[in-house]
């Protein structure tokens, strides 16, 4: 089925607001992604995919030999390590082809065999933890040192193997484990069969009278509606749709959760949250942490929430549905094509050098993002770095508004990060943490907003940005940790043995909401029927996921404000962290870069920049009503 996409943004004539001084391209910029760097053929892949099953099989004839010596024991992890570097860049062709149009099965079907190849190599080298622990720390150590390449490319796993004891199984436990990966894995890929291909999202009329499908695309941006009945209709009739699948919904995501926890008890963890902390050994004081300093902040949220109110002009409390419109709109709407997108975010991450500017052009001169929204594509955005030999990919849907070139600048930190990573570490320790990931990526968020109030040309332009620059706090630190409460009570109820359906989990998200949001001080009122709201989100099926956001966001603020005040050695501080990659764990990572996020001060800080942005909105209004 050929895919129809719509014409290049760059060669629409649109205003930028607050930084017309950069032109954008004359030249028309790529907006759709080219996979013959990973392979030239579909066919190609298939013949991959092949050659790396018949590998796999193979590779439970080392099983033994571990012990016998260091040439040995490096034989076998490079021969393990092979394959998974193929059988990654693989997965990323094949991840990249479904989301082009979910609608294709055989694209879906590819999915569903790069993620079984994945499933079988765990299968065939789950002997490999039981045998190393077994082998002993003092004799991992002797051949360490008999063979450098063992701790220069394998040290990290070889360690982290070490430190896994008590939760490794015998070889036939583990082997049933890694079996079950594939079915584990279902509850995610059904919601998002269901959510971006057979979800019967509603046709809607705009108050201008034109239709549309009211699809999560569309939602997201019409939910920006300056009218507020018209926002009130698009969160009623898509929520509404979302309603009609609670119980499915509910199903979905207790499978996952039930998966969770039985792949934690299966490993001899207490809980499921310390099974997912232990994978990045972070110690558990952060997520603890991140929940009370975010619960301690609520009355920074609430402040911002009551400048919303009274800068929408909304009399009474504010309507979840009132959340999402910019509270300094412009008119008309600052509008960002791909190509100004792309010099814009040049210009703000000036601060991070020219090495790291370099890889930019590099990436923006390249077919490696797949940019515009289009029936049957995925929605929302990634970035995917998994192909070690290749070079990043990027998924948009860039709606041309300010939020799409805080996306691209976000997903570009992403790649940049990866590119940074696979030229400093060996494939084994190219794999970063998330906690580093999104410091990199929302880092670049702030110092585009940063650059935004900084060259607005007016003070009507400069209130925008501010405002922007509050609503990604909003959602990105204090929604993202209510999200991270939820989920650690929908986990805490299967572990205690109590039931979960559609229904109850609506009345546990409500709860947060009405906390977060203010309800009880009179700040927002809570409608139930938008409670559904949980159902909707992906990465619930991430397996504790979403509190790395806010953690991250934490950090990068401290980072960036470094960079800026700091200059070069703040600057290598974090470049440093980007080129580490997967070469140790994130806290310490953190620590080396100057932050600890055990403490509270990471979040005080990002509470007190919160404040700061919200002192100078009041002043630029103070200064505009003394003229």
């Amino acid at each position: 089925m050929a895919i129809v996409l719509f014409s290049p943004l760059a060669s629409q004539a649109q205003s930028a607001h607050g930084a017309d001084k950069i032109a954008a391209p004359a030249e028309a910029v790529p907006t759709l992604w080219d996979l013959a760097d990973l392979y030239p053929t579909a066919q190609a892949w298939s013949a991959s995919y092949e050659r790396t099953r018949t590998a796999a099989e193979q590779l439970e004839g080392y099983r033994g030999t571990l012990a016998a010596g260091a040439g040995s024991l490096l034989a076998a992890l490079e021969a393990m390590s092979a394959v998974r570097k193929e059988s990654d860049r693989l997965a990323v062709y094949a991840l990249l082809k479904a989301d082009e149009d979910r609608r294709i099965a055989h694209e879906q079907e590819r999915r569903q065999q790069a993620q079984a190849l994945q499933t079988l190599i765990g299968e065939k080298t789950a002997w490999v933890a039981p045998e190393i622990v077994g082998m002993g720390e003092a004799r991992v150590k002797a051949f360490e040192a008999e063979r450098g390449e063992l701790v220069a490319r394998f040290g990290l796993d070889l360690d982290d193997t070490l430190r896994s004891a008590p939760h490794t199984l015998g070889p036939e436990a583990e082997g049933v484990l890694a079996a079950a990966g594939n079915v584990l894995d279902q509850p995610g890929a059904i919601h998002g069969q269901l959510a971006n291909a057979e979800m019967p999202y509603p046709e809607f009329t705009l108050r201008g009278g034109e239709k549309i499908r009211l699809d999560e695309p569309a939602y997201e941006k019409y939910r920006q509606a300056a009218d507020r009945q018209e926002r009130k209709e698009v969160f009623d009739a898509f929520w509404g749709t979302w309603k009609k699948f609670e119980a499915t919904a509910g199903a979905m995501l207790t499978a996952q959760v039930m998966g969770d926890v039985f792949a934690a008890k299966s490993r001899r963890f207490d809980s499921a949250l310390s099974a997912a902390l232990f994978r990045s050994n972070m110690p558990e004081a952060v997520y603890r942490t991140l929940v009370a300093q975010a619960n301690a902040a609520l009355p920074t949220l609430h402040r911002y929430l009551r400048m919303r109110r009274a800068r929408l002009g909304i009399a009474g409390e504010l309507a979840y549905y009132d959340s999402y419109p910019p509270i300094f709109p412009l008119s008309p709407a600052p509008q960002f094509t791909i190509g100004q997108s792309e010099s814009i975010t040049l210009a703000a991450l000036a601060p991070l050098g020219p090495d790291y500017l370099a890889l930019l052009r590099k990436g923006f001169a390249g077919s490696w993002m797949n940019a515009l929204p289009h029936p049957g594509k995925s929605s929302g955005a990634y970035m995917a770095g998994m192909a070690y030999d290749v070079h990043p990919y990027l998924l948009l849907n860039h709606n041309n508004d300010y939020q799409s070139l805080s996306t691209l600048a976000h997903e570009w930190g992403h790649a940049v990060h990866t590119l940074l990573a696979d030229a400093s570490q060996p494939y084994e320790k190219s794999r970063y943490s998330t906690f580093i990931a999104e410091s990199a990526s929302i880092g670049n968020e702030m110092l585009l907003n940063d650059y935004m109030v900084e060259h607005a040309g007016t003070d009507a332009e400069r209130l925008y940005y501010l405002g922007q620059g509050l609503e990604s706090i909003r959602t990105t630190f204090f929604r993202q940790v209510m999200f991270a409460e939820f989920e650690l009570a929908i986990h805490e109820e299967i572990e205690r043995g109590q039931p979960l359906s559609g229904e109850r989990l609506s009345q546990m998200y409500c709860g947060l909401l009405q906390r977060y949001y203010g309800e009880a001080q009179g700040v927002m009122k809570i409608d139930p029927a938008y409670c559904v709201e949980w159902a909707y989100v992906p990465h619930f099926y991430f397996r504790f996921y979403v509190w790395q956001y806010a953690t991250s966001m934490a950090g990068a603020a401290a980072l960036t404000d470094a960079i800026v005040t700091q200059g070069a050695g703040a600057r290598e501080r974090f470049l440093g962290m980007l080129r580490a990659g997967g070469s140790d764990y994130p806290y310490p990572i953190y620590r080396a870069a100057g932050i600890d996020l055990a403490q509270a001060a990471p979040y005080q800080a990002l509470a007190a920049r919160m404040n700061r942005m919200m002192d100078e909105i009041e002043a630029l209004e103070a200064k505009a009503g003394a003229k």
